[in-house]
């Protein structure tokens, strides 16, 4: 991942507040709490067998396996507490291969669905965040309580992607991630600096490492609103 694509899409100002704008991270340790899980509710279940038989026609039985699994995970923690429901979702897309766009699609820049990445096994931070962001939201997690986080890896030298879960508003996000199986809260990813982040609805820009400012709406991100339209597709259900 070589640069932020969001970028291409700002105006001019808007741009000029993303170069210079970094840090996102409030003050207050994330506490999740065992509370009752809710049952998931959704108008539209996710087509499932039909999914595994077209990925298993297409792609062989060991591909079509890694989404029946993956159907299985988000039903059997559907009803689990949100810090179950993180550590299992984390666990199942870390196994996965980290290559690059290049090498998996031979594109300097491509988001993979969910499905995209099972049937390749492989994928970059892009593919890892978002396939978390879809699937904790099919086990019911409030999308209000995620975002999809570009972050710039102090150590790497270059832009990364994180999803962040924020347990409450004013919390400091549990971050998962892909080039580690630990979810740790922000205050302990010091290698991480935050840019900018997204969920189903919102956009936001860091503005200090204390604060965050919402910009507007995630459909202003062209690669995102491509990409939500054909996991909806793949799926046969809609995504929030």
């Amino acid at each position: 991942m070589n640069h932020f694509p969001f970028f291409r899409t700002c105006h001019l100002s808007l741009l000029l507040l993303c170069l210079l704008t970094v840090g996102a991270c409030t003050t207050k340790p994330t506490q999740i709490q065992p509370d009752r899980a809710k049952p998931t509710s959704r108008a539209i279940e996710p087509d499932f067998p039909q999914l595994i038989a077209s990925v298993e026609k297409s792609h062989g039985p060991i591909a079509a396996n890694r989404i029946r699994y993956w159907a299985k995970l988000i039903e059997q923690n559907k009803h689990g507490i949100d810090l179950h429901k993180l550590q299992q979702t984390n666990l199942f897309f870390n196994d996965a291969r980290f290559v690059s766009d290049l090498e998996v699609w031979q594109r300097d820049d491509y988001w993979a669905t969910p499905v995209e990445f099972l049937i390749k096994d492989a994928g970059d931070c892009e593919d890892f965040a978002i396939a978390k962001y879809v699937t904790l939201d099919l086990m019911g997690i409030d999308i209000d309580k995620m975002r999809i986080t570009y972050v710039k890896a102090e150590t790497l030298n270059q832009p990364h992607m994180v999803l962040s879960y924020y347990a409450h508003p004013s919390d400091m996000p549990l971050i998962l991630d892909s080039i580690t199986p630990r979810i740790l809260p922000g205050d302990q990813r010091e290698d991480l600096t935050p840019v900018y982040s997204f969920n189903g609805r919102t956009l936001w820009l860091a503005r200090s490492r204390n604060d965050q400012v919402e910009t507007g709406d995630s459909q202003q991100i062209k690669l995102w609103r491509e990409l939500k339209y054909k996991i909806e597709r793949e799926l046969g259900a809609p995504i929030n």
